[in-house]
């Protein structure tokens, strides 16, 4: 009797449909055993402050005061995560965040009140955006250079317009923000909208269309467009989310300072470049966290405030940022080759 063979098995897995890109394996996994990492480190530095100041650290107000130190960093940081995600970068988000605080906070603009303010830090910080994404993705441009010549022209700018002065706001509506009675369950509001923003961009980047092409064109623009993707139209969204986010940042800046000066948000690029890195989020883009970047904005923020309680001097502080952002490098680019 004729036996048929039976046809080969397939052991290589379903295929893709055709216009879409394949995921990694075990990206949720590492993704759960980076965020516990981070958690413990942040659990380890309460632990440190709570022990070398344990009235001053542990203070509620103290813990207000990181919080919503913070938030003002963190809005940024969120920004900057969709922008390595996808592969780029953003150096102008500090002199975007000073140039949208002191626009927002001239004599003329504080005329039209509450709503002139926060109108205007936003439309500022979407301008900077705009320019920032059509230079990169239809002018071919280089992110880096770019958004370094964004941050150089809005320093410029900015203390153009304040001649290198600090603007005292007198809009009722932004004091009282600041105040201890416009808390919500202990909470100030710059913590409330920091962790709107936080969810907002989460959901955005994990649950989202918008957000599986921004891993997409990180992970292999080329690759992105024979999928069927703009990639073009989507990283001058991205810019543009970016500059939405100083904005955001710069009003919440405003609010907590009670001026705009042409110094705010120094260093910011570096920060929030730092956090999302430690945070998980890949610089050579293909990969991001929102909330891994958050953690790492609070992990910086902590250590910052740890410092100032046990008076130890800046430098020391650098140095110890420093070696985190090396650390965790390193880890990604082990945990890239072992991928």
């Amino acid at each position: 009797m004729t036996q048929h063979a039976s046809p080969p098995r397939d052991t290589a897995g379903p295929t893709p449909p055709a216009g879409r890109l394949p995921g990694r394996r075990g990206l949720p996994a590492r993704a759960d055993v980076r965020t516990l990492s981070l958690l413990g480190v942040l659990a380890a530095l309460v632990g440190i402050g709570g022990v070398t100041e344990p009235d001053a650290f542990l203070d509620t107000r103290n813990l207000q005061l990181v919080l919503t130190q913070a938030s003002v960093i963190g809005v940024v940081t969120v920004g900057m995560t969709f922008v390595i995600t996808s592969g780029g970068i953003d150096l102008s988000v500090g002199a975007v965040v000073a140039l949208a605080s002191v626009w927002a906070t001239t004599v003329a603009t504080q005329e039209y009140g509450f709503a002139g303010i926060l109108f205007t830090a936003v439309v500022v910080g979407l301008g900077c955006g705009l320019v920032n994404g059509l230079l990169i993705a239809y002018g071919g441009m280089v992110p880096f250079v770019a958004t370094l010549a964004m941050l150089a022209s809005a320093r410029g700018l900015a203390l153009q317009i304040t001649d290198g002065k600090t603007q005292i706001v007198t809009v009722d509506g932004i004091l009282r923000l600041g105040e201890r009675d416009s808390y919500v369950l202990g909470l100030p509001p710059l913590v409330l909208v920091f962790a709107g923003v936080t969810v907002l961009g989460r959901l955005l980047l994990n649950g989202t269309t918008f957000g599986r092409r921004t891993v997409a064109v990180g992970g292999n623009a080329e690759a992105a467009r024979l999928a069927g993707i703009d990639v073009r139209r989507q990283r001058l969204y991205l810019y543009l989310l970016s500059g939405l986010c100083c904005g955001i940042a710069a009003f919440l800046l405003i609010v907590l300072s009670g001026s705009g000066q042409n110094t705010n948000g120094n260093l910011y690029e570096l920060d929030a470049i730092a956090a999302a890195i430690i945070g998980g989020t890949l610089l050579s883009g293909g990969r991001g966290t929102v909330t891994g970047s958050v953690l790492g904005v609070l992990i910086f923020t902590t250590i910052t405030n740890i410092f100032a309680l046990n008076n130890l001097q800046s430098d020391v502080q650098q140095i110890a940022k420093g070696a985190i952002i090396v650390a965790a490098v390193l880890v990604q680019r082990r945990s890239a080759s072992t991928s």
